[in-house]
């Protein structure tokens, strides 16, 4: 089923459907497919390789410098033909296909109802988290809702939908879907979608229509509502360490009460199993040259940027994990750790690489120089929580009850950021409607925090351009980048100096343009 799956969107052959008629027999074979939708988040072009610091997702936190992308999206040297942009719309239009063929199928088997109704949500959500996906990297796409045979030029030869109709589907097939998906208390971990997840998710999507482009401020009410619905179920709880979180995302380790949502990917990528590792650490890990060491080589290609380092207090735990103080460089004879002293804060803060997926911390032996086991957050019980205090603070008829709980959640995430029980009020760090007010205070610091706990996993850009300010806060990074000749300042100031207002979207790839006629390109593109 998998090899049958694994052509792109617009190559599947029409022999798949005949497949079709005589594979969805048994609970099995709807397994097994739903394991070819969820395989889709690990794709090259998505989680698997490219999201990991390739795609320039981290906004203003960090910044690729990987002269290897020198000419692509990653250093907003964005066009139509770019290949990055072209496998990303193909690869989640592919588990679209495979959701689409599995949703036709879903009654054809005799199975139990629980179970047919669990896996038919798992498959709406999924799909409709594609389209999310899609929707807010390119705003209007084609919304297809049924398996593609692309034998058929009616099937391929589809227009652009309005976004808000894109959303709007998305959000009732994910509501959908909440009332089919198991609890999360029914899995030990956040590989599979829960009620949770769908619900969190839910939350993130809301608040995204609130935002930039559509401006529908009216979602805020129901982002709060949905990361109510999690925060209420009184299952999910913060981990007692920042570091604990992204070590077990290293190790295989499972808690789904703080990550209720994550890529699974497992193995070294060699010997019999090699399909369902990652490049988690290799991509966007601490920079290691070695290839035969037992620390594990990693390109480095991501880097943190001045505006997150001033983000943190000293005495924040999470500065010195998200943003690695040392560093790897193998000599003629030996490892060598290279210290912190050119990072002093009077000195260069553009140096340091992302610290959060490191692989010194990984168990799993013999490394591999291009694959590794480390897993991905999709979402976190602490992005949870913040979206709650956000929503809650714009949706403009917030209860007593309501901003003192958004301000709790917020500052449950920050005692824990300083390695304080997270149920206990600190005043050396807890924030109030004194210090905070509500409203553009809050917010702002609502926008901070979210960087300082949530960096580097792939949702800084969505931030800023649903807040509006992606544009001024890039181009305010500009001025923060030392001079000089070294790689990776150069790297910063392309990237800095290349952006430009319509890099808020993508444009349509050219290859799907001349596909599909019934396609238009993107304004500015």
């Amino acid at each position: 089923m998998l090899a049958m799956f694994s052509c792109n969107f617009l190559d599947v052959e029409s022999e798949d459907i005949m497949l079709a008629d005589k594979y969805y027999n048994t609970k099995e074979d709807l397994y097994t497919a739903l394991l070819g939708v969820y395989a889709t988040l690990a794709d090259g072009p998505l989680y698997g390789n490219n999201i990991l610091g390739r795609l320039a997702l981290e906004g203003d936190e960090g910044y690729e410098s990987y002269s290897v992308d020198a000419q692509t999206v990653g250093y907003y040297v964005v066009s139509a033909a770019d290949n990055k942009i072209l496998t990303y719309w193909r690869s989640l239009y592919e588990g679209i296909n495979r959701a689409n063929l599995l949703l036709e199928n879903i009654d054809k088997p005799e199975v139990e109802s629980t179970l047919r109704d669990d896996i038919k949500g798992q498959a709406l959500f999924l799909r409709a988290y594609y389209y999310y996906m899609l929707v807010t990297k390119f705003g209007d796409v084609p919304l297809i809702l049924k398996f593609a045979d692309t034998s058929k030029p009616e099937d391929i030869q589809i227009p652009r939908t309005p976004m808000d109709v894109v959303y709007n589907k998305i959000i009732e097939d994910m509501e959908e879907a909440a009332g089919l998906v198991s609890d999360a208390s029914a899995y030990t971990g956040g590989g599979r979608v829960s009620k949770s997840a769908v619900w969190g998710v839910l939350a993130r999507v809301y608040l995204k229509m609130a935002g930039e482009p559509l401006n529908d401020t009216s979602k805020y009410e129901d982002a709060a509502k949905w990361a109510k619905k999690v925060i209420d179920t009184g299952f999910h709880t913060l981990n007692p360490s920042y570091e604990q979180v992204f070590v077990n995302y290293i190790q295989d380790l499972y808690d789904i009460k703080e990550s209720i949502w994550e890529v699974e990917f497992y193995g070294n990528g060699m010997g019999s199993i090699t399909g369902v590792s990652g490049m988690v650490g290799r991509n966007n890990g601490v920079f290691n040259n070695s290839t035969t060491d037992d620390i594990g080589y990693s390109a480095g290609m991501l880097r943190a940027t001045s505006v997150l380092m001033d983000l943190y207090k000293t005495e924040d735990l999470r500065k010195d994990w998200n943003i690695s103080p040392y560093y790897y460089r193998r000599n003629a004879d030996n490892i060598e750790i290279t210290d912190t002293i050119y990072w002093s804060p009077n000195g260069n803060k553009f140096q340091r690489y992302c610290g959060k997926y490191r692989r010194d911390r990984e168990i799993l032996l013999p490394k591999s120089t291009t694959a590794t086991p480390i897993n991905f957050p999709l979402l976190r019980y602490s992005d949870v929580l913040l979206m709650y205090a956000e929503a809650v603070n714009k949706k403009g008829n917030a209860s007593a009850e309501e901003i003192t709980m958004a301000y709790e959640a917020v500052n449950m995430v920050k005692r824990r950021g300083y390695g304080f029980d997270v149920q206990t009020a600190n005043a050396g760090v807890d924030i109030n409607q004194t210090n905070t007010p509500v409203g553009e205070d809050f917010h702002q610091h609502i926008m901070d925090e979210r960087a300082r706990e949530l960096c580097f996993e792939a949702l800084r850009k969505d931030d800023l351009v649903r807040w509006g300010v992606f544009y001024n806060r890039m181009k305010a990074v500009l001025p923060e980048i030392p001079p000089g000749t070294s790689s990776y300042l150069v790297a910063a100031q392309t990237i800095y100096g290349n952006v430009t207002k319509r890099d808020v979207i993508w444009p349509i790839p050219t290859y799907e343009l001349g596909v599909n006629r019934n396609l238009t390109q993107n304004h500015g593109w």
